[in-house]
């Protein structure tokens, strides 16, 4: 019978196999240390590709010992990325722009500091930001960007609007925002969608098309007549503050509600035909710049006197018409700011907290608008 031998491999092969297994542990250890690193990171805030790149760059203490940071992980993400302004990238804070590193890199050459670079993230959109990096350096950033609503477009307004007028820099900037430096009626801003956020004044112009999207009927129990409308919001509110007054006495009517541009064309006509030109351009909403045409205006009248402004309604609704989202829209002393003169009958829905707020703070809707709502 032939035996069978085991035959024996030559100790080259089994040198090579050992290499081999070597090699795929030694790649299975680094395959592991990069995954757990790359989810330190993740778990850290960071994405996969700023990960990638922490890792690359040899960063990850750094990031490590910094924790998360929006900017640095934009940073990491992009192409723009320059190790040299890494410490700055780290300190500035983070704002969603398409260019943010781009832009920072720049603004560091300009030798502007970190924290003036936030201020100027803040203050613009991308473009914004883009176009102001190409400029010279500004030495006086916070003259006017320590003013959280101010526009980093708008900075050569300021200072021609600063030169011209002598206000100080929180009012500067409130009335260039509000194009308070640009004539009356020229080059407004013309707004087609609906809103019931929306200012309209001498400045800012509802198109011919624009209307609300819930006017309804006033039921002439509120009204001076049966053809009256506005908005839904605006109309329920009213009868809510009716039915309060009423309840302690007083009387209240609304005299005009909405009114489409071409009724506010047909109001301009007469009253030019009747007072002139110059009464209407002192006096009178030009069609599309009158608050009526966004359904949310009152024109509101006393039962029981024909002058308004000195019946006790009055008083009351200057007291009270906050609780139910009304604002006196033109009121006395702000003339400058509103562009039309003092109508202690004009009163706007805006809502109980913006309401309560601006009859807590004392201010104007411009104001209020410009500060929280012009984005």
């Amino acid at each position: 019978m032939e035996v069978k031998r085991k035959v024996k491999l030559k100790e080259p092969y089994d040198k090579i196999l050992r290499a081999i297994g070597i090699t795929l542990g030694v790649l299975f250890i680094l395959l592991f240390v990069y995954f757990y690193n790359i989810h330190q990171l993740e778990n850290l805030g960071y994405s996969k590709r700023a990960s990638q790149n922490i890792l690359f760059k040899l960063k990850k203490n750094y990031v490590l010992q910094i924790g998360e940071n929006e900017t640095l992980n934009a940073a990491f993400e992009s192409r723009d990325y320059d190790e040299d302004n890494l410490d700055s990238y780290a300190k500035i804070k983070y704002q969603k722009q398409k260019n943010l590193i781009k832009n920072i890199n720049a603004l560091i050459k300009k030798k502007y500091s970190n924290s003036n670079i936030s201020m100027i993230l803040a203050h613009g959109s991308d473009q914004d930001v883009t176009a102001f990096a190409k400029r010279d350096k500004i030495r006086y950033l916070e003259e006017f960007y320590s003013i959280d609503y101010a526009k980093l477009k708008n900075y050569d307004r300021y200072v021609a609007y600063s030169d011209e007028t002598g206000e100080d820099e929180e009012t500067v900037v409130l009335c260039v925002n509000l194009d308070m430096d640009k004539e009356n009626y020229q080059d407004p801003i013309v707004i087609n969608k609906y809103s019931e956020d929306v200012l309209v004044n001498k400045h800012r112009q509802l198109s011919r098309s624009y209307e609300p999207k819930d006017l309804v009927k006033i039921d002439k129990k509120y009204a001076t007549d049966n053809k009256q409308k506005a908005s839904r919001i605006a109309v329920n509110a009213f009868i809510k503050m009716y039915e309060d007054a009423e309840k302690e006495g007083y009387g209240l009517v609304i005299n005009s509600s909405y009114r489409s541009y071409l009724d506010q064309e047909e109001i301009c006509d007469e009253y030019a035909n009747l007072y002139g030109d110059s009464y209407v351009e002192n006096y009178v909403a030009k069609p599309g710049f009158s608050e009526h045409q966004t359904g949310l205006a009152f024109d509101i009248g006393s039962t029981n006197s024909n002058v308004f402004a000195s019946s006790k309604e009055y008083a009351w609704v200057q007291d009270n018409a906050y609780k139910y989202g009304f604002i006196q829209r033109f009121p006395k002393g702000y003339e400058t700011i509103t562009g039309f003169r003092a109508e202690p009958w004009h009163y706007r829905y805006v809502g109980r907290k913006t309401a309560k707020y601006i009859y807590e703070n004392k201010i104007t809707y411009e104001e209020y608008y410009a500060m929280f709502l012009d984005t």
